[in-house]
This record gives C-alpha cells, structure tokens and sequence, in this order.
C-alpha cells in the first residue's frame, strides 16, 4: 500500500533550525519520534562548522578551539518533526578516560536505541580519514543498514588533485557498503552544501508513520 503524501513532507529548511535540547543520556533526549539525522566524527572534524554552514547561522551549533568540549547530545529542530543532531567527538579530546568511556556508551545507546534516526553524517578531515571511530561507525551502521553521509571536511586545506585522491581512497573502502555515500566539504569555503542538502533531503523525505501519535510528550520533553 502506497505511504499517504499527507505522512510526507516538504524539504525542510534548514535555515529555520533552532536549539532544542542537550541531553547527557538517551532517556533524557526529547521523545523518540518524527525523523532526525545525526552528525558525527572526531572532536577535530569540523561537525559544528558543518551544521552552522549547513543551516547559514554562525552560531548554531558552538564551535571551539579546543576539541571536545562538546559532551552531550545536542538537537536542533526545523520544524515539529525534523531535528539535526550534534554527537559528541571523540578520539582527539583531552579529558579523563573514565569520560571518554561514559560518552562512548551513551553515544552506542543512542544510535542502537533511537528509533526516529533515519541516517549519519559521518565526518572525517580529508587530510586524516579512516580513523579507528570512523571505521568502527562505519562498520556499525553497516551491521545495522542505517545509511551513512562521509563528509571529507577541510577540504580546502588540499589541493583538488590530493582531495579528489582521498575522496577516491574513502569510496575504494565503503565500496561494499550499499548504504554510504561519500564526499568532499569545506565550511569555509561552503563547497558541498547542495550535495549535502540533497542527501539530507533524501531521507527526511521518509514517511512520517507517527505524525498522529500524541504530541503532548514532545512538548512535554522540550520544556
């Protein structure tokens, strides 16, 4: 049977993206419905660049000098059923084991346990791809068929021959793996971002199936 165009909704927009939530565990993150996109990758990837070229704010998503400040799972919404989401870095940041270990957990508890995630944006600076987080994501979200975006960030920082080398490179290794999609991206620059936007589309374009479930938990959960 056919998915009702009323469970289906228009490309969002991206510039009406707002701060919802920081939530520190997957119980506390807003309630588990609509569709929603997760970017992550290493603390030094650029994933808050991206979100703010992404959604043309230069303050959406808190950038810093200092890799992994960010330590929670931070939401950001378009409208009453779409949200972009920033996960914590890992593998670069300066802080205790014992934290690097409590965000390793919530962060596997939130991609195994979170059913309105429709896809990764999975970022890696293109001078540095392929890390053991980004091979370990890859392989997860692989294991689960839950569609993966690789952003080589930072491209700018290459030339177009070496860029197009590693875009290359990274394509050769995710060959396998039906559900990945790879590209170059530079924030700066704001190289990529239709390529992006057009991925993103794509799977926010998904039917709703829960469009008519009880929205007082939702704002209930964004107080």
């Amino acid at each position: 049977m056919a998915d009702s165009p009323a469970n289906i909704l228009p490309a969002p927009d991206y510039r009406a993206a707002h701060y919802l939530k920081s939530s520190p565990t997957l119980a506390l993150c807003p309630a588990d419905q609509g569709l929603e996109v997760a970017f992550a990758g290493r603390s030094n990837a650029g994933k808050s660049s991206a979100l703010n070229a992404l959604t043309q704010s230069s303050k959406l998503a808190r950038t810093s000098k200092t890799p992994g400040r960010t330590q929670m799972i931070n939401f950001f919404a378009m409208d009453d059923h779409r949200r972009l989401v920033d996960l914590p870095g890992y593998g670069y940041a300066k802080v205790p084991e014992a934290m690097k270990i409590e965000w390793q957990k919530h962060l596997d508890e939130y991609l195994s346990g979170r059913q309105s995630l429709c896809g990764i944006v999975l970022l890696m600076d293109i001078r540095h791809p392929l890390k053991e987080f980004d091979l370990t994501l890859l392989n997860w979200a692989h294991s689960c068929q839950l569609p993966t975006h690789v952003l080589l960030t930072k491209a700018d920082k290459l030339k177009y021959g070496a860029a197009q080398k590693a875009l290359m490179a990274v394509r050769q290794h995710c060959k396998a793996m039906s559900e990945v999609t790879v590209q170059c991206f530079s924030a700066p620059k704001n190289t990529g971002i239709d390529e992006l936007t057009r991925q993103l589309n794509s799977w926010f374009s998904a039917p709703l199936l829960d469009m008519d479930a009880d929205t007082n938990e939702v704002e209930g959960e964004q107080e």
